[in-house]
């Protein structure tokens, strides 16, 4: 064989490997779309979203943390270097109808930001997540800027008597515009952790008909006014109490206007389980497939993509070197353990090492769920680390 065939045989190697590399800083693949169960892109070949949510931007602070203690550009790449491909970003409604001036004291790392209004600062993040090769997922977390989620606090459904779902539906159009031209942001996940509130003592619905609760209609609406404005999104669709159910999906599934572009999502931790179960496989999948995992079964006429656009477990001690629960230990082995299996798209909460402001928060804080340390430098938990590396490409 000539040095030039062999020369150009390790090339083609080469470029064949280097996306499968961590922090290998690739361009986000485009033209996605559902097929099956699966996300594809324009050549038909499976995208698995194996992502890390990246909260600050849906609090009162309206900017993602960890800003105050790296550089924008190096969490991003810290991010890559993960082997990561994809970032939920969460952002409220509040954000985009406010866009305030965000508090210089949240960008100290980040000098060339200060003064920035909260979009401005967002639109710097998307754009380095994008320069790193790595999608980009928006996420409407909550309508007013705050920690999420319990019942106390409200926004348990897709409106509030401050923001109507008319608001909602602008502001979606608005980030679906924003970000039209922007290829890395590839899916817009409709609403976080769809739940009763009792400060409007509404509970949600799926499929009832009725306005102010039927959530699978409302994501209709949401999803096809996305559409309309750029017809290229995913677009994503959590299910009933918060985000862990979708037994409703089989007798009233979400239709949008573009075919091929449904995924659904579903949030999973540890309280989610029985305790024994922790321990037993078999069991902690029947839980999964009786919940939401029957959706991701080929071959139904309700058969689609899910994302776990949220699941997460311990990864550090606290400051003061105390140690998590154990339940909160064990679990992020045995739901690795079942995605690898199940071939699932998802997305680790979160990447942030420091606590951002919000009620039952104390800004700055270590965060013990977060893959960062709290100086934001590096990857905290080794361990978990090699186990999420074997979960981040498809089976």
């Amino acid at each position: 064989m000539s040095l030039k065939r062999s020369l150009s045989r390790v090339a083609a190697l080469v470029a064949l490997l280097l996306p499968l590399l961590p922090g290998a800083a690739t361009a986000a693949p485009t033209g996605l779309k559902t097929s099956g169960t699966s996300i594809v892109d324009a050549h038909g070949h499976r995208v698995k979203l194996a992502s890390v949510n990246w909260f600050g931007a849906e609090s009162g602070e309206f900017v993602v943390g960890g800003l105050d203690r790296q550089p924008l550009d190096r969490i991003a790449q810290l991010i890559r270097n993960g082997g990561f491909n994809s970032v939920r970003l969460p952002w409220s409604n509040e954000l985009v109808e406010s866009n305030p001036v965000v508090a210089d004291t949240y960008l100290t790392a980040n000098p060339r930001l200060r003064g920035k209004h909260a979009l401005d600062i967002l639109d710097a993040v998307i754009d380095s997540l994008g320069r790193h090769g790595l999608m980009v997922v928006l996420d409407n977390h909550r309508s007013r800027g705050d920690w999420c989620c319990d019942e106390a606090h409200g926004d348990g459904l897709w409106h509030t008597p401050a923001y109507p779902e008319s608001s909602w539906l602008a502001d979606w159009r608005f980030m679906a515009q924003r970000y039209r031209h922007s290829p890395q942001v590839i899916a817009a996940e409709l609403r976080n952790e769809i739940r009763p509130d009792p400060s409007q003592k509404l509970s949600p619905t799926w499929g009832d008909g009725n306005p102010a609760t039927d959530w699978q209609a409302a994501a209709v609406r949401g999803g096809n006014a996305v559409l309309a404005v750029n017809p290229k999104l995913l677009v994503i669709v959590g299910g009933l109490n918060y985000q862990l159910d979708l037994k409703g999906v089989p007798a009233h599934p979400v239709t949008l206007s573009v075919p091929d572009r449904l995924v659904y999502a579903v949030h999973d931790y540890t309280w989610d389980h029985a305790v024994g179960h922790l321990t037993d496989d078999a069991a902690f999948a029947a839980d999964e497939t009786q919940r939401w995992g029957f959706v991701a079964e080929p071959g139904h006429p309700w058969s689609a993509p899910v994302y776990v656009s949220e699941w997460g477990g311990c990864t550090q001690p606290n400051a003061d070197g105390s140690l998590c629960a154990q339940d909160r230990l064990t679990y992020p082995y045995t739901m690795a353990r079942y995605l690898k299996k199940a071939d699932l798209d998802w997305a680790w909460w979160p990447v942030n090492g420091t606590q951002s402001s919000g009620y039952n928060r104390t800004r700055g804080a270590v965060e013990t769920y977060g893959l960062l340390n709290p100086t934001w430098s590096a990857y905290a938990n080794d361990d978990l680390m090699s186990v999420l590396h074997g979960i981040q490409r498809p089976a």
